[in-house]
């Protein structure tokens, strides 16, 4: 059962973006409580508002799903978000790995936790900012 769970979820996830929106309510249970390194929201509808405001900063936004693991209602997503932001880059791709651990409440999802590099999605992308993070990660690998 969790497979099938989960193939609807990479799906869905699959098929996301501003106009599509809609389709969360088909995974998501009204009382999810999502979370990632940036926020963290509860109900479906402040999920809703989540990506809503996330899909209108961006010019693409798309997710390729690596592998993903069942254990009862436990599932776990590895996966590569590749988007473009205007303001970031210079609009060129930007690729961040990460996964999401997904607790399924029946048929739906009412836990859902992402985690992935900061560094890697924003701050290395933002001038100056961007220049002073690199900066630091070479200090710290001596490269």
């Amino acid at each position: 059962m969790s497979e099938s769970r989960v193939a609807t979820f990479v799906t869905i996830y699959q098929q996301l973006n501003k106009h599509t929106l809609h389709l969360l309510a088909d995974i998501y249970h009204q009382d999810i409580v999502f979370s990632d390194p940036l926020h963290k929201v509860s109900g479906v509808a402040q999920l809703h508002d989540y990506f809503a405001d996330l899909y209108s900063n961006v010019s693409e936004c798309n997710f390729a799903i690596n592998a993903t693991y069942c254990s009862d209602d436990d599932a776990f997503i590895y996966w590569v978000m590749t988007y473009r932001h205007p303001k970031l880059a210079g609009n060129k791709q930007i690729d961040v790995s990460g996964h999401s651990h997904l607790v399924f409440q029946q048929n739906k999802i009412i836990q859902h936790q992402d985690f992935f590099d900061v560094g890697a999605l924003l701050y290395r992308h933002i001038p100056i900012v961007g220049s002073v993070i690199k900066l630091i990660d070479k200090r710290a690998t001596g490269v």
